[in-house]
């Protein structure tokens, strides 16, 4: 469906990720000067933003972050305040942008009268890039039988006929908005996976944001983090952890451990004291030990400290 009509295995994200990625291409996303107001409220602000094609990206942050505006923004269902935003290259709002992207939100909207078969029929006749052989080898994978009513469907059952849906438009870039936000632990597995396997069929690129950060790990290999309405983190996932430790000594002498560092975050508990910085700056002290950290340690620490940042330099292109 148009994106203004659509009412894991671990380490499978990383490799399909890997084996989709283009060179030379542009940005599946970009934005300058991206804002949003609502009223008298900002929901997003001076965001610069630039995400590369053939890449798992995923979007986190705290409620009211602006997560489900900016995705809104990138699908042309929002027009900004400020700012532009373009989809491999093409402003958003235009047709050549919007027949290249699908949008799947978070309430996953279907007709529940309809048959699934009808679900088919209603996606094939909106978008010319239908896939009817992707969809119809989808659902008989998945064992949803064709003639069952979407409303008689399990939760992860609608939530794997809206996905094959916005996948069998063969979009350039897929957009999603919390879809496994509703689903058990099982269903969340099986829905990853099936994810995964189409962008390894498909090759493209995916947005999707998430509160489930142990989901994301395994699976997407891009990072952005939004908090109070500006982009705070975006990075490569592997390059990010990489960049990232976690040191630890004793606290009387964490002050000065952490002037010769970027601190991120800083904790204590009697004598120790930990601290999780960026940067690879050697440790004199023999007392103080490094360990690596996770994707989820490094998500919460910037998310409990707005001011701090993790930004790759943005390869903005020119907007006009």
């Amino acid at each position: 469906m148009n994106a203004s009509e659509t009412p894991h295995p671990e380490g499978a994200g990383n490799v399909a990720a890997s084996a989709a990625r283009p060179t030379g291409a542009p940005p599946a996303f970009s934005a300058s000067g991206l804002g949003k107001r609502y009223r008298g409220n900002w929901a997003l602000r001076d965001c610069s933003l630039s995400l590369p094609a053939g890449r798992v990206i995923a979007l986190v942050g705290p409620n009211g972050a602006g997560k489900t505006t900016l995705l809104q923004l990138a699908v042309g269902l929002l027009t900004p305040t400020r700012g532009q935003v373009r989809v491999f290259g093409e402003p958003v709002g235009g047709d050549a942008a919007l027949q290249r992207v699908a949008f799947l939100a978070q309430d996953k909207p279907l007709y529940a009268d309809f048959t699934v078969s009808e679900m088919l029929r209603f996606g094939r006749r909106l978008n010319p890039r239908w896939d009817d052989d992707l969809a119809q080898r989808r659902l008989v994978e998945l064992d949803i039988p064709l003639n069952r009513k979407v409303g008689s469907l399990s939760g992860g059952q609608r939530t794997q006929v809206a996905l094959t849906v916005a996948v069998a438009k063969r979009p350039d870039l897929l957009v999603l908005d919390e879809p496994l936000a509703d689903l058990d632990p099982l269903a969340r597995h099986d829905v990853t996976r099936a994810l995964m396997a189409a962008v390894a069929e498909t090759q493209m690129t995916v947005l999707f944001s998430s509160h489930v950060v142990p989901d994301l790990e395994g699976t997407c290999d891009w990072l952005v983090v939004l908090n109070r309405g500006r982009v705070q983190v975006s990075a490569d996932i592997d390059e990010l952890v990489s960049a990232h430790s976690l040191i630890t000594g004793p606290a009387d002498s964490a002050d000065a451990i952490a002037a010769q560092h970027q601190v991120v975050a800083r904790s204590s508990a009697g004598r120790q004291a930990s601290l999780l910085v960026r940067g690879t700056s050697a440790i004199v002290d023999p007392r103080w030990t490094t360990r690596s950290v996770g994707m989820e340690d490094i998500v919460l620490a910037y998310l409990r400290d707005p001011d701090a940042a993790a930004l790759l330099p943005p390869t903005l292109p020119v907007l006009n």
